[in-house]
């Protein structure tokens, strides 16, 4: 059985950031990608061609690693000038998560450390450096790591959850490994669709934030075949 969290630190923004918009997008079930290209490129979503959805899936996943201008356009094959423009156009759309990065960085130049949603710190002694490069990196690292790191605890939480309910069941099946954000269990066929209900239930349930999170679950014979 394999399952992974669907746009795990896009949710966790959300929540921690509270922004209502992409809240929103997520509760009513939408493309999140096609979604805001549609309002930043001002189009309907019917219209979203795929290019159009992946410039916007770049914003929306570089914005908290701070992306400048510069580099997004690198990345996705675009003038700075219009690389900035897209930015703007999402910290418009998305005025809560703005906010957020703005208070993250300043209470973290206060404080000296950033959080995750569990308390766990990171201290960021590159804030005080005197290296402005240095310092843009702290301000990145405060934007990104409570959304990160958030996401990070969370699927160890999951993990402890569906170790343990695979035990109180008294089941065979065994949790053998974790990568990233999805979690693989090993299972006798006789318990294969119990274990991936199983799986995917407690990944789902692992914490409650504003938006429900998402863990689909496969089952195969290989690893391969249970992601496809």
């Amino acid at each position: 059985m394999d399952a992974d969290y669907s746009q795990i630190e896009l949710r966790v923004l959300a929540h921690i950031a509270d922004d209502k918009n992409m809240i929103e997008a997520f509760k009513n079930g939408l493309d999140i990608h096609a979604s805001t290209a549609a309002k930043v490129f001002g189009l309907p979503e019917e219209m979203i061609t795929p290019e159009l959805r992946s410039r916007a899936k770049a914003v929306n996943f570089g914005i908290v690693y701070g992306i400048s201008a510069f580099s997004l356009s690198k990345d996705i094959g675009v003038s700075v000038k219009e690389a900035d423009r897209y930015i703007k156009g999402y910290l418009s759309l998305y005025s809560g998560i703005d906010k957020y990065m703005k208070t993250v960085v300043e209470q973290a130049k206060n404080d000296g450390y950033v959080t995750t949603m569990f308390g766990r710190r990171r201290y960021l002694p590159e804030l005080s450096s005197s290296n402005r490069n240095i310092r843009s990196f702290g301000e990145r690292v405060a934007m990104n790591m409570p959304i990160q790191g958030t996401a990070a605890d969370i699927i160890k939480i999951a993990m402890i959850r569906v170790f343990e309910r695979l035990r109180k069941e008294n089941m065979r099946s065994r949790l053998i490994l974790q990568v990233h954000d999805e979690l693989i269990v090993e299972a006798p066929e006789d318990e294969a669709e119990r274990a991936a209900e199983l799986l995917s239930e407690e990944m789902s349930n692992a914490v409650k934030l504003s938006i429900e999170l998402a863990a689909d679950a496969g089952v195969g014979k290989t690893w391969y075949d249970a992601k496809n």
